[in-house]
């Protein structure tokens, strides 16, 4: 299954290499008078200052022990970031969670958007053309090529990315971690299955 989110913008040059892309949209805010090179690049330094998947990792184990915090997680992103001190996204953004029967995996298909603040700066293949096009027509076979096997009668579900709405996957908690504290569940979780691309 997959759900795509993004609107497609004719006026966009999508063959255009990313950085190019977010050097002109850089460009275009300066000429306009919003923003200044030194306020971007003051923002960007203070943003990835401080973006790294623990983050991600510390959301996900606390809805492991939490209840409450996992009724919140997936019903407002937002509010269970910023109950952890993760407050001011720029974005909607959205947790699915893994289960015996489905698995969740993210990609964003025109671009590269990702939850930078949560999960750290996105890794080279997130934003490559193989992984953007072929996770949707193929999500099996690419998650087998990061050594993901899924049953059969697994459901993938695809979740597609914008500037607006963003994801994260809440991995299965692992079998035999009952006695573990929240800071101990939040050192198993990676990088890759906040994405879906790994089983944590």
């Amino acid at each position: 299954m997959s759900e795509h989110d993004h609107v497609h913008d004719e006026g966009e040059h999508h063959d255009l290499p990313v950085a190019a892309r977010v050097r002109r949209l850089e460009e275009r805010l300066i000429a306009a008078g919003l923003a200044s090179d030194e306020e971007i690049d003051a923002y960007l330094g203070k943003l990835y200052a401080s973006a790294s998947p623990v983050n991600g990792a510390r959301m996900a184990a606390r809805a492991w022990i939490d209840p409450g915090y996992l009724e919140l997680l997936l019903s407002d992103g937002n509010a269970a970031a910023a109950e952890l001190g993760f407050r001011d996204l720029s974005y909607q953004l959205r947790v699915v969670a893994n289960t015996p029967e489905t698995h969740n995996v993210i990609v964003c298909t025109l671009c590269s958007c990702y939850p930078v603040s949560l999960l750290g700066p996105s890794p080279g293949w997130y934003k490559s053309f193989a992984y953007r096009s072929r996770t949707v027509r193929e999500p099996r076979s690419v998650l087998a090529e990061f050594g993901v096997a899924l049953p059969d009668d697994a459901r993938i579900s695809v979740w597609d990315s914008t500037s607006e709405a963003r994801y994260m996957v809440l991995p299965i908690r692992p079998a035999g971690t009952s006695g573990m504290t929240a800071e101990e569940l939040a050192g198993l979780v990676t990088l890759n299955g906040l994405i879906g691309t790994a089983l944590v």
